[in-house]
C-alpha cells in the first residue's frame, strides 16, 4: 500500500460502512475505527444486537468510505474501500479488541464487540496531489 494512502487512513478516526439489508436494500453505519497495517484490517466496534450486524451476519461484502476528521471543501480528499466482514474465529481477529482500545481506551467501558473487516480494495482521492489525484490499492 502507498504510504499516503497508509497515512491518510491513519490519521482519520470514523468510516462509514455500507452492507445490504433486507430486500437487497443498501444499509450504512458510522463508526471509529482502527487500523493494522500489517494485514489491511479495519477494527470498528459494534453491539451484536444492530440491525448493520444481523445483515452482516448474512452477507458479509462491505463498502466504505474514510473522510477526513476536519472537511476542507477546497481539498477533496478521501478513500472508498470495499472488504469482507471476517468470521469472529478467524485467525485475522484474534488482536483486535487490544488494537482497538489502544486506539480508544474509552471504548473498552461500553458494551460491543470488536468486529473485522478485510479490507481488498482501496481507492484513495487527493486533490492536494493534483486535480482529480487517485491511488489505488488492491490486495493481492
Amino acid at each position: 500500500m502507498q504510504e499516503k494512502i497508509y497515512q491518510f487512513i491513519k490519521d482519520q478516526t470514523c468510516t462509514s460502512i455500507c452492507t445490504i439489508g433486507e430486500n437487497s436494500i443498501p444499509h450504512c453505519f458510522t463508526c471509529y475505527y482502527a487500523y493494522n497495517k500489517e494485514n489491511n484490517l479495519l477494527y470498528y466496534k459494534s453491539s451484536i444486537d444492530t440491525q448493520h450486524a444481523k445483515f452482516l451476519a448474512k452477507n458479509p461484502i462491505v463498502a466504505g468510505t474514510i473522510l477526513p476528521d476536519k472537511f476542507n471543501k477546497l481539498q477533496v480528499k478521501g478513500i472508498q474501500f470495499s472488504g469482507l466482514l471476517l468470521n469472529a474465529d478467524d485467525s485475522l481477529t484474534k488482536n483486535a479488541a487490544v488494537a482497538y482500545y489502544l486506539k480508544y481506551p474509552l471504548a473498552a467501558a461500553v458494551s460491543g464487540e470488536v468486529w473485522v473487516v478485510q479490507v481488498n480494495q482501496i481507492k484513495y482521492t487527493d486533490n492536494t496531489l493534483g486535480f482529480g489525484t487517485k491511488l489505488i490499492w488492491e490486495r493481492i
